[in-house]
């Protein structure tokens, strides 16, 4: 029987939300207007990095160099061009010079080196048309980006003599910040008013339909908030934002859709609204906390990584998911008490259910249950043919190739894009493809240029440049030029024959390649970890859920495979470039090293979100009849339209994050947005019933110390802890019929 104390503690949450709800609906209000004020100007508190390991080898070398050797990591580049005079023609030397000496006089630059100073080949174009000058911008990244937004007007364009156009990393991560926020207010115009079309063919109900979008908003501007104050601790990734966005509208609309739906089932057998969000609260609401609870597991699996890319998705994802079940969870049942029955009103699809209706009644849901007939019966055919066709659908994800990201994320026509693809291009060498190798403890010459010959010597070498030393004596630098592009593998390969080489004093790595193969060793070490949590996290709270020790198991690995169609299509698209003119993005050749990461641990929680939905429903079910496979047909029924819904509305959402102009921005809305699709429309729909079907009643299985643990802790929709007897199970009950599907 239902456990009385938990159901009194529901109870008295639901008076505590609902006793006063015009109160808490002017809280809410006042809590969203000072979110708004706290979250203003979040996105220029964002930074543009994140990817490398902040105690690794590489980083430390890094930091050394730019303390001691400012010019050694340049990050603005002013690519000077001649105007077809040529950069050794006295005025156009003339021009470049007295640019460069302008440059070393802005007190944000600490180095600044130039073709006109150093005869540098590698600083002219192979046609002597262009030459550079390469400077130095310290600071963080905010002192950073404020910097560029000063000096690049100031130099860009004709400049005497000369064109200049800006580029470098610095240039690069400006460019990236601005087309990102210009890119999410887009996408937000796109998504918010066709969501709000959806909602209303959903629930036909104008009213109805606005409250998941309410829900939506609150927790989006909560979470700007919230990113807002962590910013005044650490850095955050500009790219949080679009997770942001797209969960606060995915999630606010998932609960909301699930607890709008169940309000109104109940609803439709009473006349008593404060009793219909009572028994919402009993059965929706727990599922809306486990879904979010498994969520901001999956999502805050992301804080062992040492990379601040990715502990900002956590930061961002959790509070956004926290917020938006808050608000299903209290804003949401005040709202539904007030409106009751006008839940319903503004009924933009009646005309339309009058010539549905007239012309053949059909029965709630009866093409979902159909369907899961239809694949019990056939229950090896479809758990083989699902499972082949994902796993051929992930197999180009074996093929994967890592790197880094840069200024190719950018669409072809920005100007750091251009300038940057231009050096590739148009110049000797690969322009930031060194390794750059610090060589600390005052070494002297003789021993510096034995260590240059040993390095020279290094099969993929072409030429060591250096050594270069601190005019006050200290640490030296060499720079060795790889045979190979900046970071294919055979670079990769290269920086670890470099750090093995003896040397009689202390060396450091840094380059693309070595913070690229730090990232990765990073990645590679705490993974485990990250999995590892996620699993352990997720087995735990279904089996809370269910009771069972076999179905938390069937959840993570029907999880896991609905991801192999999402990893298949970034690396067939993203990496390899097919439909890349159709989408319009550069191919690199390689993935990210952090989206996988963080691309596995989203769309994972986000899976989970649907699998607690349809799991609470049948085990609400088989918990009432004791009948497995009807149970199964029963869940299937209840929420295949609801979560249908909701994958349709959150790919919408994700898909208009897609149409970033940035390549891991659109990556990442079209990944999670067919991953959303594949586990709506495959994994719950076929998978699932076909799985538990053959596991049959061995599926609610759990060791007898389990099921008195569960009795005594568990919570499931229906409000019980295990499995109830045949004997005590009552009769279904009249608001437990669907008075108005979700179709």
């Amino acid at each position: 029987m239902p456990d009385v104390n938990r159901e009194h503690a529901v109870g008295g949450w639901t008076r505590a939300v609902t006793a006063r709800p015009r109160l808490t609906l002017l809280l809410a209000l006042l809590f969203t207007a000072l979110a708004v004020v706290a979250g203003s100007g979040v996105a220029d508190r964002l930074s543009g990095g994140g990817w490398e390991a902040p105690d690794s080898e590489s980083s430390y070398a890094t930091k050394a160099l730019e303390e001691h050797f400012p010019a050694s990591q340049p990050n603005l580049v002013l690519l000077v061009d001649s105007r077809g005079a040529g950069v050794d023609s006295p005025q156009v030397a003339a021009a470049g010079r007295d640019l460069a000496r302008r440059l070393a006089a802005d007190p944000s630059i600490a180095g600044v080196t130039s073709y006109w100073a150093t005869g540098a080949p590698e600083l002219r174009a192979k046609d002597r048309g262009e030459a550079m000058i390469a400077a130095r911008i310290v600071g963080g990244d905010d002192a950073v980006g404020a910097a560029v937004e000063r000096i690049a007007p100031a130099y860009r364009g004709v400049q005497g003599a000369v064109d200049v156009r800006i580029g470098g990393v610095a240039a690069v991560r400006h460019e990236l910040q601005s087309t990102i926020e210009e890119d999410l207010l887009r996408a937000e115009m796109i998504a918010l008013p066709v969501t709000l079309v959806l909602l209303v063919m959903v629930f036909g109900s104008a009213v109805a339909a606005l409250l998941p979008l309410g829900v939506g908003i609150i927790a989006i501007l909560g979470t700007n908030a919230v990113l807002r104050l962590i910013t005044s601790f650490t850095d955050v990734s500009l790219f949080a934002q679009s997770l942001t966005t797209v969960l606060g509208l995915g999630l606010g609309i998932d609960y909301a859709l699930f607890i709008v739906r169940r309000f109104r089932e109940e609803l439709a057998d009473r006349d008593d609204p404060l009793g219909a969000v009572g028994a919402t609260l009993r059965t929706a609401g727990r599922t809306v906390l486990f879904s979010a609870l498994t969520v901001a597991a999956a999502l805050a699996a992301m804080l062992v990584f040492p990379q601040y890319f990715l502990r900002s998705f956590a930061y961002a994802g959790i509070a956004v998911v926290l917020l938006a079940a808050g608000a299903a969870l209290i804003v949401l049942p005040a709202a539904l008490v007030l409106l009751g029955h006008r839940v319903n009103a503004l009924d933009l699809r009646r005309l339309w259910r009058r010539r549905v209706s007239a012309a053949e009644p059909r029965e709630p849901g009866a093409g979902y249950a159909a369907l899961a007939r239809l694949v019990m019966r056939r229950a090896p055919l479809f758990a083989i043919g699902a499972t082949a066709g994902l796993l051929l659908l992930g197999l180009p994800f074996l093929q994967i190739q890592f790197g880094t990201a840069d200024d190719r994320q950018l669409p072809a026509g920005a100007e750091s894009h251009a300038v940057q693809q231009h050096l590739r291009d148009a110049f000797p060498g690969t322009p930031g493809g060194g390794i750059t190798v610090l060589a600390e403890g005052s070494p002297g010459q003789d021993a510096l240029a034995g260590y240059k010959a040993k390095l020279a010597a290094l099969p993929g070498v072409v030429t060591v440049d250096g050594p270069y030393a601190a005019p006050s004596g200290g640490p030296a630098y060499l720079t060795v030029l790889p045979r190979t592009e900046a970071v294919d593998a055979a670079t990769q390969d290269l920086v670890g024959e470099i750090r093995a080489v003896d040397a009689p004093f202390r060396t450091s790595a840094t380059g693309q390649a070595a913070v690229l193969v730090d990232a990765q060793k990073a990645i590679a070490d705490r993974l485990p970890w990250a999995v590892g949590m996620i699993a352990v996290v997720t087995l735990l709270l279904v089996f809370l859920l269910t009771g069972s020790v076999v179905i938390p198991l069937q959840a993570v690995l029907l999880n896991a495979l609905s991801l192999t169609a999402m990893f298949g299509a970034v690396v067939w698209v993203f990496q390899d470039g097919h439909l890349s003119g159709l989408l319009g993005f550069t191919a690199t050749g390689s993935i990210e090293t952090t989206l996988p990461v963080l691309m596995f641990c989203l769309a994972f929680g986000l899976s989970m979100d649907y699998g607690v939905f349809l799991l609470s429903r049948i085990k609400e079910e088989y918990d009432r009849s004791g009948d497995h496979e009807g149970a199964i047909v029963f869940g299937v029924r209840r929420t295949g339209g609801l979560i249908t819904a909701a994958a349709v509305i959150l790919a919408v959402v994700m898909v208009a994050i897609g149409t970033s102009r940035v390549a891991n921005t659109k990556m990442l809305g079209l990944g999670i947005a067919l991953a959303v699709l594949m586990d709506a429309m495959v994994v719950r729909t076929l998978l699932v019933p076909a799985v538990m079907r053959l596991t049959g009643k061995a599926t609610w299985w759990a060791p007898p110390a389990l099921r008195r643990f569960h009795d005594r802790f568990g919570i499931s929709e229906g409000g019980g802890g295990g499995v109830a007897p045949e004997a005590a199970r009552a009769p279904q009950r009249d608001h437990e019929r669907d008075p108005e599907p979700v179709r």
